[in-house]
């Protein structure tokens, strides 16, 4: 059995030790003994506190996992190094998701399945010392405290379960009172999904329960490391906005996005965080956000490939480029300037005025906000390598003023915002515009267009072009998908939500892409079950598969032509 398997179930199967024998026995105080130190309320409170972190280190502490694959996947970024696969699953290039025994991919691959399914496990575990084995968390016969604590472990089961549910076509689902060694049952990522679901609305069932006597909400300062004081009400906010990402970025497929709930969605985006949430950021104890770095590693870590961000070209340089054929763009180390009057870009109608507008070097002080959010690569500092169509002049920077001197002084220590208000604003606003509610969902996309240099639509129908004419913004390909045209609403929508979410949560772009059916034909839609975990299940190797357009793949797992053409 793999490691990861081996560590979580001798932590269960000491969990579920219990004396079963009449006879003397020497217990030596200095011997560990996660049985005996478990049976301490403080000790599992203490334990489940610790684990949102744990949660959070799948997703973001390393460079080692799945988060370099989706970005290159979905044109957020463009690398052509082979570091963390990120070459390997270029678009047009024929990749999948290779699942079979000892690939190159396998450590990244695992680690966001393995990570989140011992979440699942130790907060269920845990949990059912409350709820099987009577242990009080706080005094005995009050209930406050204890509530607290189900709310923060269902609340780990939820997002851990989610995540699963969102990136591998199926993962093992551990209720309470489970037998603390049992693997469980792989189950279909709609199953999981659901369960995360029910998972959710207890942790927000136990956070309004209140209770009886006292240490109950506010959830301690270390369990989410965070300038925000977690409140039953905050802590409800924050459970109900992750799902709402959960439930619409669940979809495969724009059919299954389209069948999402989107009432309520709508209801929990309105219910849901007021202003972004931060995570205090720790170099040493974390919650950590690794990944930034590279992506402010000029050239063959990191270019912003025109695809879409060049949807906000006024200039014709996109239009151009779009004309020629796929492997034609960019030819002859070529990248071209776009000139938008969306102001997170910079402004000016060559690259020197460009580079003139805004340097890095304007923004290394501590929580100094970056006046733009890319950056016209200094001269001198193209790398070009790889495919043509990923060259580019602009690189990703909102974030440099925390990479390189956080809040105080020390580089990736303080507030990162890992869920931002825009993006919950935008899951409400694409639910309304799918309900035909055009007027309400123009109103929070104008929230985010007009602050950022762009004219407000005023047009609430799902047609209409964008206004601004040749300056429109944004400009999509339309049929033959060799031209473009000003998107409608639901455009202007998805690029808002695409430029507010830019590297600030996990797989961002990937998520809507796969969803609005924005990602090049042929890329994987999921993840499958590693194979690690098959084999410790006893699988043939006949029953390992992965995902995508490659031999030995699941069945629909790869990406049709979709929006734009590509």
């Amino acid at each position: 059995m793999i490691r990861n398997l081996k560590r979580c179930a001798v932590l269960m199967a000491a969990l579920a030790l219990g004396a079963c024998k009449n006879e003397l026995v020497v217990t030596n105080p200095d011997q560990p003994d996660a049985g005996r130190a478990l049976s301490s309320p403080g000790d599992v409170e203490n334990m489940m506190g610790g684990y949102y972190k744990r949660w959070h280190e799948g997703l973001y502490r390393n460079l080692g996992n799945v988060e370099g694959m989706t970005n290159v996947m979905s044109f957020q970024n463009f690398s052509s190094l082979a570091n963390n696969c990120q070459n390997g699953r270029l678009p047009f290039s024929g990749a999948f998701n290779d699942n079979s025994i000892g690939n190159v991919c396998k450590d990244e691959q695992q680690r966001v399945y393995f990570v989140e399914t011992e979440v699942n496990r130790v907060a269920t575990t845990l949990m059912s010392k409350v709820l099987n084995d009577k242990l009080d968390i706080g005094q005995p016969g009050t209930t406050a405290r204890n509530n607290r604590f189900l709310a923060f472990g269902e609340f780990l089961r939820g997002i851990s379960l989610g995540y699963l549910a969102m990136f591998y076509d199926s993962a093992a689902v551990v209720t309470v009172g489970q037998g603390a060694v049992d693997p469980g049952k792989l189950s279909d990522y709609k199953i999981v999904f659901d369960t995360a679901m029910a998972a959710l609305q207890r942790s927000i069932d136990y956070a309004n329960a209140g209770g009886t006597g006292g240490d109950g909400f506010p959830l301690p300062s270390s369990w989410i490391p965070s300038p925000t004081n977690f409140t039953a009400a905050e802590f409800v906010r924050l459970v109900r906005s992750y799902r709402a990402r959960i439930r619409a970025n669940v979809a495969r497929t724009p059919a299954e996005r389209a069948a999402v709930n989107w009432d309520l969605v709508i209801a929990d985006a309105q219910n849901g965080i007021t202003a972004d949430h931060m995570n205090t950021t720790n170099i040493t104890t974390g919650p950590f956000r690794t990944w930034i770095d590279q992506y402010e590693t000029y050239g063959l870590w990191h270019q912003m490939p025109p695809f879409i961000i060049g949807m906000g070209d006024g200039s014709g340089a996109y239009a151009a480029w779009i004309a020629q054929p796929v492997g034609e763009r960019g030819s002859g180390n070529q990248s071209f300037t776009m000139v938008t009057p969306d102001t997170r870009f910079p402004q000016g109608a060559t690259r020197a005025a460009q580079q003139a507008d805004f340097a890095i070097t304007s923004c290394q002080s501590a929580a100094t906000a970056c006046k733009r959010y890319f950056v016209n690569r200094p001269a001198g500092g193209d790398q070009f390598a790889g495919s043509g169509w990923g060259w580019s002049n602009y690189d990703f920077v909102r974030f440099h003023s925390w990479k390189v001197a956080g809040d105080g002084g020390a580089g990736r220590n303080g507030n990162f915002p890992f869920f931002t208000k825009s993006e919950l604003d935008m899951l409400q606003a694409e639910g309304l515009i799918r309900k035909q509610q055009y007027a309400a969902a123009a109103a929070l996309i104008n929230a985010s267009r007009t602050k950022n240099g762009l004219p407000a639509i005023t047009a609430v129908d799902g047609t209409t072009p964008v206004p601004g004419g040749s300056s429109c913004v944004p400009k999509v390909p339309v049929a033959p998908y060799n031209v473009i045209a000003c998107g409608n609403m639901l455009e202007a929508m998805k690029w808002e939500k695409r430029i507010e979410t830019a590297y600030t949560h996990f797989a961002s772009w990937y998520l809507d892409g796969r969803g609005w059916g924005d990602l090049a034909e042929g890329t994987a839609l999921f993840w499958a079950v590693p194979y690690q975990d098959l084999q410790a299940r006893g699988a043939a190797i006949s029953d390992i598969y992965g995902a995508g357009a490659g031999v030995g793949t699941a069945a629909n797992s790869s990406a049709a032509k979709g929006t734009y053409g590509w």
